[in-house]
């Protein structure tokens, strides 16, 4: 494929890093940040000092905060929006999408109010536009843009267009799988930051690696299990954006998600937390849709059922792990059957 345009809407610190990968990979990009300091910042000193300090963005990277500007000539569109701006924000850019463009979304998230997913509130914005594509996987954004090789999933139900993004990300440092199932992965992608709010409670707590590795293994089967009932498919929870994904956002300092975690299982309040913070923590949302979800399908889901009352009803982490551990005891079973 021949070097093309591409346009990334959301100068966060995935926005900026997949920004530098497509410019170090030879495209033209350009990028659409919310923020007008943002912006001003890449373009004066070339660095997003607010969301991926000391990582120097190419100069070839053009920022603008018109949407207008940003997508013109765009064969390429990745949104990289929180979930929670991203119907408002895309809203305000499909119409400005160029005709024959491929659209791709990197946000892990569940609209709350709808409990859509990123990928069907763009189909609905874009009615005319070929079927969107999903990216997710284990990738933090200052291990990506530093360098660090990984691998990462990107599904559409046009497998055209999950070629295509494949062909315009895939470097020697960041493999890209094509993969069908885009429900599997958009969920997965969303689900995970809850188990890891879960992971980071435990570290909080005090325990150690048993505890982590327990909660990964279990919050892997809820997952699973709800994606099942969803019309997902097994082994996308097995892959790149299930298990990859999963263990990446339990297991490291650099997840949001589990840093909340830690500082609930200390003993601050969500609202500490949350006012203390400049970017999103996609789990804190999640656990909302996720045990919606749960109840709409009728699948258990007792490890999100416990962050949510901790998060959203008051329950200290203490109890709600005797809570987990004493439940009635079970087998152990898989293929979307047993019950955590």
């Amino acid at each position: 494929m021949s070097m093309g345009q591409a346009a990334v809407i959301g100068a966060g610190s995935w926005g900026t890093a997949l920004a530098k990968l497509l410019s170090e990979k030879g495209h033209a990009v350009r990028i659409w940040s919310y923020e007008a300091s943002v912006a001003e910042q890449i373009r004066e000193r070339r660095v997003n000092e607010i969301y991926l300090p000391g990582i120097e963005v190419p100069a070839s990277v053009e920022v603008f905060t018109e949407h207008a500007d940003a997508l013109e000539g765009a064969e390429i569109v990745i949104a990289v929006v929180p979930s929670h701006a991203f119907r408002e924000v895309m809203q305000a850019a499909a119409p400005l999408v160029p005709r024959d463009a491929i659209m791709v979304s990197a946000t892990k998230g569940i609209e709350v109010d709808t409990l859509n997913r990123p990928s069907e509130i763009l189909a609905k914005l874009s009615p005319d536009q070929a079927p969107p594509a999903v990216l997710s996987g284990p990738t933090f954004a200052r291990e990506v843009a530093e360098g660090d090789p990984t691998a990462i999933a990107v599904a559409s139900r046009d497998s055209d267009v999950a070629r295509q993004a494949q062909h315009f990300l895939n470097t020697e440092r960041f493999r890209v799988y094509t993969n069908e199932d885009v429900l599997g992965v958009e969920l997965a992608g969303a689900l995970k930051n809850v188990i890891a709010l879960a992971a980071g409670i435990a570290d909080g707590l005090g325990y150690r690696s048993n505890s982590r590795a327990a909660l990964i293994t279990r919050g892997l089967a809820e997952i699973t299990r709800l994606g099942l009932a969803m019309g997902a498919r097994a082994s996308t929870f097995a892959g790149l954006a299930g298990l990859g994904d999963l263990v990446l956002t339990c297991s490291s300092d650099l997840s949001r998600n589990r840093t909340v975690g830690v500082r609930l299982g200390r003993g601050e309040t969500l609202e500490e937390i949350l006012a203390s913070m400049r970017m999103v923590a996609e789990g804190v949302r999640t656990t909302k849709a996720a045990r919606q979800l749960a109840r709409a399908y009728n699948v258990e889901m007792p490890i999100v059922e416990e962050v949510h009352h901790i998060l959203f009803e008051g329950k200290s982490p203490k109890r709600a792990t005797a809570d987990l551990m004493l439940r009635s005891p079970k087998p152990e079973l898989w293929g979307g059957t047993d019950a955590t």
